[in-house]
């Protein structure tokens, strides 16, 4: 019996799997980074001044692999609106985050995978089964057993929240309608000057703060991992079924915590546990179910 590579199983879903799950754990690094310098920084300068750098990388990345000799492709107008959302995301979502509970924006944010299934089914015409679909909602059950929001989190900026997980799940299912012609290189660009213009927009209203030399090199450090992380997701919404890849933003929430113990020596309750349990039941019953559909569909 031979394996379809036409099934949800194939080396592209697993592709796209890896890939999100290393973009979720670089999205972490950077955040731990950017958490240690937010302490003595604005959020926004410390944002505009790690965009500056992560758009120094991702241009230095495209020009030794030759990617700029296609500058024109930038013109792009999809790339410049996927960028466009996903500096609309971030900001909106710092903006909810200055004014709610870390868990509460957490757990609202990582229902993004949620969205993204149903555009999946809506734009890309992907079949979601009725057991990925429970699987998705146990995953996320999950998460808010580990965050534990706070009731009192979901007022005004609650709902500002649900908008930048709207944007985010957008933006992700934008990548999908770009052009596989387009090198990924250029798509981070075109993110990281788009997120680095709005952040830059509002710090002329802010007064700025000195930054001495540690702060450079911690965000230096965070921008490459930002740099990287856009690279990765990238490729993760470009490769595989979307409704299948997604789920896998889930595991960001293992990554923090581990880096929360190490760093912090921050220790999951019972309920966190409990949560963290549901989230690898989830992902392991979704690779069940594709991985028996694979086979039943060689037989």
């Amino acid at each position: 019996m031979e394996i379809n590579e036409a099934g949800p199983m194939n080396a592209e879903n697993r592709r796209g799997i890896l890939a999100m799950s290393l973009a979720m754990a670089l999205f972490i690094a950077n955040d731990a980074l950017v958490k240690q310098v937010s302490a003595t920084l604005p959020g926004f300068q410390l944002i505009f001044i790690r965009g500056l750098m992560a758009t120094g990388l991702i241009a230095i990345m495209a020009q030794f692999l030759g990617h700029l000799q296609n500058w024109r492709l930038m013109g792009n107008r999809r790339l410049w609106l996927r960028g466009a959302i996903d500096a609309a995301s971030s900001l909106t979502y710092l903006t909810a985050l200055f004014h709610l509970p870390l868990g509460n924006a957490t757990a609202i944010n990582l229902a993004s995978p949620l969205f993204i299934t149903v555009f999946a089914i809506y734009f890309f015409k992907e079949h979601v089964s009725f057991q990925r679909g429970a699987f998705i909602l146990l995953g996320f059950g999950g998460v808010l057993l580990v965050v534990q929001p706070a009731s009192e989190g979901f007022n005004v900026y609650g709902i500002i929240c649900v908008v930048a997980t709207l944007l985010h799940a957008t933006r992700d299912t934008l990548t999908r309608a770009i052009g596989l012609h387009i090198p990924v290189l250029l798509i981070s660009l075109s993110t990281a000057i788009s997120v680095t213009l709005g952040a830059g927009a509002v710090t002329i209203t802010q007064t700025w703060v000195a930054v001495n030399t540690t702060e450079l090199l911690m965000l230096l450090l965070a921008s490459a991992f930002l740099s990287s992380a856009y690279y990765f997701l990238i490729i993760a919404m470009r490769t595989g079924e979307m409704s299948l890849v997604a789920p896998f933003r889930y595991s960001g929430l293992i990554f923090a915590l581990l880096i929360g113990y190490v760093v912090w020596g921050e220790i999951p309750n019972l309920l966190a546990w409990l949560g963290i349990f549901l989230l690898v039941v989830s992902g392991l019953m979704i690779l069940r179910e594709e991985n028996r559909k694979t086979h039943t569909a060689s037989d």
